[in-house]
């Protein structure tokens, strides 16, 4: 680390805290995160989804092990992984704030300045860009919030903060923000353990129209009261349409409360019909109701919000346009936590809840001792292992 000038720390949580520091050698910024466990081998770092997630393939000297690195305009990129002496340190690129922060901002006590449409649009493109890439590399987010969208004003938005979302419930960088609940799809809270990809856009959904308003759409104080604040926008979903969240709230002693849909228009006035529709098919009850990442936003859905967005989507993103994988083979997560394949299903893409609620009208300087253990032949990109008196490391050439 000793490459590193340290600044200040920039957030501490129950794992791990985030420091901001400088390169040395490039003078560049970076975001840097201590974990507070000790880790006596690189099996165990391995092992980690951080590192699962966010790496290049590549083989990890005398180990088997394949990972994979998320490489998208839209997703936070690992520079560096770094165990020294038993401490573990992954080095990202440095973004300026997070989504939640950059809204407070905009939220006054005398003065609300809310995003203009574009704006959201903007956001909200980028981040199912992100998850359209990472859905087809068969990794979901599972804990999408503001917190974890990382920013550099509405221009350039990352997804940020994976792997440790399943073991991690993050703490909150203010008391009065309640993390996670206000995002988790119902097919969550109703305590499903084949959930998939879909759980991401409810997210998107709930993370859109709070962009709109700059308050949250569903902010549930406990799991259940989520549940009733959904079916108080949605209305009670029916049986005939949503069968699997029937049977999940059976197992638990659960009845939906008997509530009418609200048009979605009359809470979220200033977004667009276009808008509107969007956000009702991603809140969707039924997940299978949801549209894809991908769905959501290419020109070939011919998605009326992102016509803005569609010749410059002609030009970009080769690898997000590539034959969808999205729904090929989502995963489930078993009761031991693991995520195994399941069941292909087709997402229809059509409008959530009740059958209105779609009508808007009704209704958020390297060592010497270096030696390359594995090369990306796409992007010749090669990833390197160091030795620097004790220190271990894998970085990007």
């Amino acid at each position: 680390m000793y490459r590193y000038q340290f600044l200040r720390e920039l957030g501490d949580g129950t794992y791990g805290s985030v420091l901001l520091a400088l390169s040395i050698e490039t003078k560049e910024k970076v975001a840097i995160k201590k974990m507070k466990k000790k880790y006596y081998s690189w099996e165990e770092c391995l092992n980690l989804r951080e590192v699962k997630f966010t790496h290049h393939h590549f083989l990890f000297a005398s180990s088997s092990k394949t990972l994979k690195r998320l490489e998208h305009p839209s997703i936070i990129r690992l520079r560096e992984v770094i165990r020294e002496k038993d401490e573990l340190f992954f080095v990202f690129e440095y973004m300026k704030e997070n989504l939640y922060e950059m809204m407070k901002r905009r939220f006054g006590q005398t003065l609300t300045k809310l995003f203009p449409e574009d704006s959201v649009r903007k956001i909200t493109w980028q981040i199912l860009d992100g998850l359209a890439y990472m859905h087809k590399k068969g990794f979901f987010h599972r804990d999408l919030k503001p917190e974890n969208l990382l920013c550099n004003g509405t221009d350039t938005i990352k997804l940020a903060d994976f792997g440790l979302a399943r073991e991690i419930r993050s703490q909150p960088p203010y008391t009065d923000y309640v993390s996670t609940r206000w995002y988790r799809a119902p097919e969550v809270l109703l305590r499903s353990l084949k959930y998939n990809s879909p759980i991401d856009l409810f997210a998107v959904g709930c993370i859109m129209a709070e962009l709109y308003t700059l308050r949250p759409l569903f902010p549930g104080d406990s799991e259940i009261d989520m549940l009733y604040k959904i079916c108080s926008v949605l209305g009670t979903p029916s049986q005939k349409d949503w069968p699997e969240g029937y049977q999940l709230a059976g197992a638990m002693n659960f009845k939906f409360p008997k509530c009418s849909p609200v048009p979605l228009g009359n809470l979220i006035p200033n977004a667009s019909p276009e808008g509107i529709s969007l956000i009702c098919d991603l809140i969707s009850w039924n997940s299978q109701k949801r549209p894809t990442s991908r769905e959501a936003i290419y020109p070939a859905m011919k998605r009326a919000y992102f016509k803005p967005y569609h010749d410059s989507l002609r030009n970009m993103n080769q690898v997000a346009r590539e034959p969808d994988t999205e729904n090929v083979c989502p995963l489930e997560v078993t009761e031991s936590g693991e995520q195994v394949p399941a069941e292909s299903k087709k997402d229809s893409g059509r409008p959530c809840g009740q059958e209105s609620s779609g009508d808007p009208k009704k209704r958020p300087s390297l060592t010497k001792r270096k030696s390359t253990v594995g090369v990306d032949s796409t992007r010749k990109r090669s990833l390197a292992a160091r030795n620097d008196n004790g220190t271990f490391a894998f970085t990007y050439l």
